[in-house]
């Protein structure tokens, strides 16, 4: 960045945010210039404002300058939307942290982009209400990167994902100015549907400053199986049943024999010989429907030919199996590996079989090592390559992943089902979308943000 832009982008930061919300010193800036997909690029600068009016000058002095903007939450993105890669200004939110508003009658939650997602579930329980959406990043990760990426989550099977979810936005534009989209009521259809234009956006067309969030009644009583299987087919077969049985569990989890291994000894009971898949089946509603649909699938996951069933003695237990979930991902960073690479591409449930044949071909054909886990009851899987950077060749890392991405669309499925496109799918998308659909969302681009500024060299290609 030019001396003379720097000087007068940080003058004029300064006077907004005061000496508290700007930070300027290379090692304040560093630790916001990456995310968890492991690219990293540092700002020149990190605004951190406390509320609209704040967001508004900031984003139209950069704007006025023509220096880039990254907006930010808690960097938990997989895929580096939250990498600032021109440089410039990164914006982060997590200091706008209030949950404004909780109204049991209307039903919906009020709140800034800062608040944490799990934080959110647990105020909004106290009133008797439920907020589905559960990213594996719960515990820390906000509701503005959950807006801007499209988050999912485990219950996404039952009640569908962020999306589905929210029902009014505040959004900053890139000329500093600020929209409300959506409507209060539980109908509403004036207009194009910006509110769900700007979800899964990642922040290229609008800073999202405030969400309106729909809420539905906490369901009474939860149920959970956890089960084991000898083949990974049988534990695919095990879930169809269920759908085929009219259960529909609101969440239905599977681990591939290496992510078993991974983190069997950390499960609250013993992993039967032979395991080569992990299956937890959750349902909930009122307690006699729990009683009722946990003994259905029971009978699905037996008639598929388990090798065991487990039902959690208590809430503390159920929330022991939860956590080893939670935590895969991290604890296959410490197998020893020295790269991973975790993709997200989900298919149709009745080519779920096929996509995991197809990985062990892939497995087999290039000598990386695939672990494989995530929401088999939507076809979410997330596929992780680990390898050692010496033993694979970087051209041999692009062609497997094209292969994956290609062939979860030739399933009829999406090469992203939750974590976005970011950097490290831009290179992908035109695999999903014709050259028609991506200069529509190009010109979408230009029409929001014609300087360019926000969240550049994201999703698409130059």
């Amino acid at each position: 960045m030019a001396f003379f832009r720097k000087s007068a982008l940080e003058k004029g930061l300064e006077e907004i945010l005061g000496p508290e919300g700007l930070l300027k010193e290379q090692a304040d800036v560093v630790c916001y210039g990456f995310d968890s997909s492991g690219l990293e690029n540092p700002p020149d600068l990190v605004a951190l404002p406390k509320d609209i009016e704040q967001v508004r000058r900031v984003v139209g002095l950069c704007n006025s300058l023509e220096v880039a903007v990254t907006p930010r939450g808690a960097g938990s993105s997989t895929t580096g939307s939250a990498v600032p890669v021109c440089g410039g200004v990164v914006l982060c939110l997590s200091r706008m942290n209030r949950i404004i508003q909780i109204d049991p009658v209307e039903l919906t939650a009020r709140v800034e982009p800062g608040v944490v997602t799990g934080h959110l579930q647990k105020r909004v329980e106290r009133h008797g209400l439920f907020y589905p959406p559960d990213p594996a990043s719960l515990a820390f990760c906000t509701i503005g990167g959950n807006v801007a990426t499209g988050a999912g989550g485990a219950r996404a099977v039952k009640y569908g994902v962020t999306k589905d979810y929210v029902k009014g936005l505040k959004v900053v534009l890139a000329d500093g100015s600020l929209i409300e989209t959506g409507v209060q009521t539980a109908k509403g259809v004036v207009g194009y549907d910006l509110t769900r234009l700007f979800v899964g956006s990642e922040g290229t067309l609008g800073v999202v400053v405030e969400v309106v969030l729909r809420l539905i009644p906490r369901p009474r009583a939860v149920g959970t199986l956890a089960a084991f299987f000898s083949d990974m087919d049988l534990a695919v077969d095990a879930v169809s049943n269920l759908f085929e049985s009219a259960v529909l569990p609101r969440c239905a989890e599977f681990l591939d024999k290496k992510s078993l291994d991974a983190v069997s000894s950390t499960l609250p009971f013993q992993v039967p010989t032979g395991s080569e898949a992990f299956i937890l089946v959750e349902v909930d509603g009122d307690k006699p429907s729990v009683v009722h649909q946990l003994k259905e699938a029971a009978v699905c996951l037996e008639r598929a030919g388990a090798l065991s069933i487990v039902e959690p003695a208590n809430r503390d237990e159920r929330n022991k199996i939860w956590k080893v979930r939670r935590g895969v991902s991290p604890a296959l960073r410490g197998l020893g590996y020295d790269t991973k690479v975790s993709e997200d591409v989900c298919v149709p449930r009745r080519a779920i079989k096929e996509m995991l044949a197809f990985l062990l071909r892939l497995e087999k054909d290039f000598g990386v090592d695939i672990f494989c886990f995530g929401h088999i009851g939507d076809g979410n899987l997330h596929v992780n390559l680990l390898f050692n950077k010496s033993d694979l060749d970087p051209k041999d890392l692009q062609k497997i992943v094209a292969m994956i991405m290609n062939k979860a669309v030739e399933l009829g499925g999406t090469i992203s089902g939750e974590h976005g496109i970011g950097l490290t799918k831009m290179q992908y998308i035109d695999i999903e979308h014709s050259e028609k659909v991506l200069g529509l969302e190009r010109e979408i681009k230009r029409v929001f943000d014609p300087k360019g500024i926000l969240n550049p060299g994201k999703i698409f290609k130059e």
